[in-house]
């Protein structure tokens, strides 16, 4: 019985050192590192285009709405094939999931810098759906 505990506390401690792994990654050294990584930045960028989405479909009305929606799971169909085909040299390998996550990543910062510069544009401007107020 007293080795199932230590086992459980052993990977307990185990299972708590890897955000740990997972915050330096300037000085990732292993693949498993980097991987989260590339994994935690992807994150980071998805929950900025969310909010950036949400904060601007707010101002519209409900035909630009269906437009925005429309626009957004066009790109992310976009997005998700260029990814793939971007990271296919290396499908099945350890260092997939960070050459995929970083494509995903680089991608949506950039929609999420188009949104930006979308909800940022000022009346008068001729290509702007939704002036700032």
């Amino acid at each position: 019985m007293n080795v199932g505990i230590n086992t459980a506390l052993a990977i307990s401690l185990g299972l708590l050192a890897v955000p740990v792994w997972a915050d330096d990654c300037a000085n990732a050294m292993d693949q498993f590192t980097l991987n989260q990584c590339a994994a935690a930045e992807y994150a980071t960028q998805d929950k900025r285009l969310n909010q950036l989405y949400g904060d601007y479909r707010k101002r519209l009305d409900d035909g630009q709405k269906q437009q925005l929606k429309d626009v957004q799971l066009a790109w992310i169909k976009f997005r998700d094939l260029a990814c793939a085909f971007e990271s296919a040299s290396v499908e099945g390998g350890s260092a997939y999931p960070m050459m995929m996550n970083g494509c995903l990543s680089a991608k949506t910062s950039s929609r999420a810098d188009e949104l930006e510069q979308l909800s940022a544009c000022e009346e008068g401007d001729l290509s702007c759906p939704a002036p700032a107020p």
